[in-house]
């Protein structure tokens, strides 16, 4: 008889492969955003929920094509939103930011979680996120993420990119985050070397 494996409440794993306690404290001034693609939701190696226990300010809403009134309500204009997402040409860099209508609000960063395949499918079934200003990413920024292919250098996980943002926007000691998500890494690379799968998704007890 098949039992269903019990899951933390938390982070929404099986609790034999908990991330809990590789959760940091890290109060952000800057609200991060983190638009999901569904399929993402349920994937092990997925950053995001990571990112959600640690951050003080971080929230993730799961979707793929959003009404205008649901986005309308979450890029609210209390916030100056900024889309993290590669731009050949109107990214705008952290210096930048004082030219922005409204420097004087505190930002929104807005991350799309998926592959690079469902993150372009959520940026194109959304145009009100094509409108957002970009936010260029240092060009030195290197991905130690290797448990997912990359298809383009320099490419990061939302981990990775979150941290590269909020490094470049305000004045943030990441490095115990960035520390537990190498030890994240190791885990799945122990999983792997044990010849257990780790490609799939984390199931649920629904």
């Amino acid at each position: 008889m098949h039992t269903k494996r019990p899951i933390c409440s938390a982070c929404l794993r099986p609790n034999i492969s908990c991330i809990c306690n590789l959760a940091c404290s890290i109060s952000n001034h800057t609200e991060v955003l983190i638009l999901q693609h569904p399929l993402e939701q349920k994937n092990a190696k997925g950053t995001a929920r990571l990112l959600q226990l640690s951050l003080s300010q971080c929230h993730i809403v799961v979707g793929e094509t959003f009404s205008t009134d649901e986005l309308t309500e979450l890029l609210s204009e209390d916030r100056n939103n900024l889309l993290l997402y590669p731009s050949d040409t109107d990214s705008i860099t952290p210096s930048e930011l004082k030219d922005i209508p409204s420097p004087k609000k505190p930002l929104r960063l807005i991350l799309l979680d998926g592959t690079w395949r469902k993150s372009r499918k959520l940026l194109h079934c959304n145009p009100m996120l094509k409108s957002l200003p970009r936010l260029a990413l240092d060009s030195n920024s290197e991905g130690q993420y290797h448990i997912r292919k990359s298809h383009k250098p320099g490419q990061l996980s939302t981990l990775e990119a979150c941290c590269a943002a909020l490094t470049q926007l305000e004045t943030l000691d990441l490095s115990p985050l960035l520390a537990s998500f190498d030890e994240f890494v190791r885990r799945l690379q122990y999983q792997a070397q044990q010849g257990q799968a780790i490609s799939g998704t984390i199931p649920h007890n629904t």
